[in-house]
This record gives C-alpha cells, sequence and structure tokens, in this order.
C-alpha cells in the first residue's frame, strides 16, 4: 500500500491547516503526487492520497486496514520526523504493532532523522531493510 501527498482538489481547499500555512500543495493528478516509477504499484496495489501531515488522519487507511485483517505495519517513507512519526505515533496508539524500517526513511538531515528514531523508540520495532527482508524469508521458510 503506497500513500502520497496529494489534494483531493485541485485547488487544495480539503488540506490540513499545517499544509496550507506551509504552503504544501500538491494539487489532484500532478506528476509530484505520483509514486516513483522505481517503486511502481502493481494494478491491484492501493495508493492513497493525503491532505495531512499523518495518513491516518486525511485517508480511510484504518478502515481499509482493519477490512483486510491486518494488525502489523511495516513502515517506511518521508520525511523520518514529520510524516513517518505521524504514521507510527497514530498507528501505535490505533493498536497495530509497527515496524519502521529505518534505512528506508529520510528527512532532511541525519540529526533530524536519528531524533526522530530516537523519540519513535517506544511506539515501535526498529530495524534495517536487511534485518525486515530477513524475517521475512524466515516467515516464509516457516509456511
Amino acid at each position: 500500500m503506497y500513500t502520497v501527498i496529494e489534494s483531493l482538489t485541485r485547488d487544495g481547499r480539503d488540506r490540513s491547516l499545517d499544509f496550507k500555512r506551509g504552503g504544501l500543495h500538491v494539487p489532484k493528478g500532478s506528476w509530484d503526487g505520483r509514486v516513483l516509477v522505481e517503486l511502481a504499484p502493481n494494478d491491484d496495489e492501493l495508493v492513497l492520497p493525503k491532505s495531512s501531515t499523518s495518513v491516518f488522519i486525511s485517508t480511510p487507511i484504518d478502515y481499509i486496514l482493519r477490512n483486510l485483517g491486518i494488525t502489523h505495519l511495516i513502515l517506511s517513507g518521508l520525511l523520518t520526523d514529520q510524516c513517518v512519526e505521524s504514521a507510527v505515533r497514530d498507528a501505535c496508539d490505533l493498536g497495530y504493532l509497527v515496524t519502521l524500517v529505518t534505512d528506508a526513511c529520510a528527512t532532511y538531515t541525519s540529526q533530524q532523522h536519528e531524533y526522530a528514531l530516537k523519540t519513535m523508540g517506544g511506539f515501535c520495532r526498529q530495524r534495517t531493510t536487511q534485518q525486515v527482508l530477513a524475517e521475512v524469508v524466515s516467515l516464509q521458510e516457516r509456511t
């Protein structure tokens, strides 16, 4: 599942106050609201546009995850100290078990990234991409 920052309207009137004050506006259908080609979703993967920092505030993601029976989340993305941290905290508060892929997140500086990881410590497990892949392989071998 993917999320992208993208307004639901062309003029961005649906954006959060934070996005409006900060001048963050990605118009509906614009290039900036697309998933990178290298990570492109397949035909059956969900892409949810969000218009606030937290994906749990401005999308129906909680409803969708619960309908899918999902209880564990593996999260990555941009920006570690903003959207990612909001998603981690909200997911934890909603009862999801969260794993954050630390080397698959980034923000403006390494200091900001490291500080965000530290402050999220109590809300999620933190693993590297290699550690997550090893866990997935191990789980597949058991089934």
